[in-house]
């Protein structure tokens, strides 16, 4: 038996604050559970809700050096379907309105919560083969298992792999403030290991002493060799290129499942949608005071509203995308001006654009399960769920060839009747324009090649269970 410790900021349904979560979550449930332990830990946020808060078991606690002083290390635990989850508890830590604060206490407290990761383990009796880290936050356990953790008996040969969900995200601070908290030698701190442009990385360490990466696709994996995606990265990405392996996420297709679904208004199947999706249309229409059509093209976006989720493209061509013949459905929160860009036209165009500046599971599902196209212009995308999520309720992506957009969405083909989406590749507003122009002109004048593309998305298989394959053969090589 093979025992596996992911080790991540954030898991689902504890606490998400994006997709980073969805993977924690429920990649685990998918393993071969005759050949592979695979147990979760992360850290127990006082913000998380109650009714997940109830449920956990408390086990012992222990007090560990840090950051100059004993701090204490809880633990407790509790099964997720079929999935044993640890918790770190710390009120000085763990106790703010959200996971993530301020950027300093959060470099502090994820020191903290990855050497409280690994000094847990004995006391849990639990000794993986293989630490799985997630992002930043935990880019220190590789560090450690090659420095103070790597003597005894209990550590020696536990292995350790480093996923990168987005390389934006490095948790950098000045030098003496990381040595601080971290309590690594000089050594360490030098442009080869965790030193990066006179700061000192999480991340980087991680990348540095991870026996294999890998990250969440595998246009991703290539393009992050490169100067435009590597975030300064690219040089030591490409000396472990060998080390380096993409697989593409998957979702939870119990979850995300039009056939029996409870949060949409009407069921469907591949067998059925073309009689009963747009009765989701419909039912979207009438909730949120747009024009009642079945037959009008409905474009939609469920997002985090930034420039790099390519809102920015948006923002430059909505008045022509919000034509007489489209409608245009918005579900997300970010940057002030693309919030005030979708009320702005919500306003002007009240039948046909509808600004829902929030974030609701409830109505993400809907507009998953009623619209006709979902827009994705990323200027970059590791992997992207959205799209996943909307293959699976036959609610066609348009998105921009980069990252895992490009390895999940196949370009509709006119000639050879093939595709699951449309794309374009340079990062260029009018592309995006021409682009969501012929997807309509399909959806309008070729209606019998629309819903064969419909089908084919249906049919699609982004499920964990592919993706879980790929991931026991990379633990397998350790």
């Amino acid at each position: 038996m093979k025992k596996i410790l992911f080790a991540a900021s954030e898991c689902v349904p504890f606490i998400k604050t994006g997709g980073l979560a969805d993977v924690v979550g429920s990649l685990p449930k998918y393993f071969d559970k005759d050949e592979f332990d695979v147990r979760v830990i992360l850290p127990k946020y006082q913000c998380m809700k109650e009714e997940w808060k109830s449920r956990l078991e408390y086990i012992t606690n222990f007090y560990m050096p840090y950051n100059g002083r004993d701090r204490y290390v809880g633990l407790l635990t509790c099964q997720m379907d079929g999935v044993t989850v640890y918790f770190i508890d710390n009120e000085e830590y763990f106790s703010g309105p959200a996971p993530y604060t301020d950027a300093l206490y959060d470099i502090e407290k994820f020191g903290y919560f990855s050497k409280a990761v690994l000094s847990a383990l004995p006391v849990l009796d639990f000794r993986p083969d293989i630490v799985h880290c997630h992002d930043w936050q935990t880019g220190l356990i590789p560090v450690y298992l090659k420095d103070s953790f790597a003597g005894g008996d209990f550590f020696r040969g536990i292995k350790s792999i480093m996923t990168i969900h987005n390389l934006k995200f490095q948790g950098m601070w000045d030098v003496p403030t990381i040595q601080r908290f971290s309590g690594l030698s000089d050594y360490y701190f030098t442009p080869d290991k965790l030193e990066m442009f006179k700061a000192a990385s999480y991340l980087k360490g991680g990348l540095v002493y991870a026996d294999k990466i890998t990250t969440v696709s595998r246009t991703y994996a290539e393009e992050i060799k490169y100067p435009f995606f590597g975030e300064k990265l690219d040089g030591l990405l490409r000396a472990r290129e060998h080390d380096l392996v993409g697989i593409v996420n998957g979702i939870d297709y119990d979850v995300f499942d039009p056939a029996d679904d409870p949060l949409i208004v009407r069921n469907f199947t591949r067998s059925n949608f073309r009689t009963e999706k747009k009765k989701n249309k419909t039912a979207l229409q009438k909730q949120l005071g747009l024009t009642q059509d079945p037959h009008k093209f409905m474009i939609g976006v469920v997002s985090r509203l930034t420039d790099q989720k390519g809102f920015d493209l948006i923002q430059r061509v909505f008045e022509e995308i919000a034509t007489e013949d489209v409608q245009f459905v918005a579900l997300g929160t970010g940057e002030y001006r693309y919030e005030e860009m979708f009320r702005y036209y919500a306003g002007k165009y009240p039948d046909r654009v509808s600004a829902n500046i929030c974030y609701s599971e409830e109505l993400s599902h809907r507009v998953y399960a009623a619209c006709d196209a979902f827009l994705m212009p990323s200027l970059f995308e590791p992997c992207g769920l959205s799209q996943l999520m909307s293959l699976r309720y036959g609610t066609l992506p348009i998105v921009r060839e980069t990252g895992g957009l490009k390895d999940t969405v196949q370009p509709y083909d006119e000639y050879h009747h093939t595709g699951t989406g449309f794309s374009f590749a340079n990062y260029n507003a009018h592309e995006m324009l021409f682009t969501i122009q012929y997807a309509k002109r399909v959806f309008y004048d070729h209606k019998a090649d629309w819903n064969h593309m419909v089908d084919r998305a249906m049919v699609a298989d982004f499920s964990w269970n592919h993706s879980a394959r790929l991931y026991e053969d990379l633990y397998r090589s350790l």
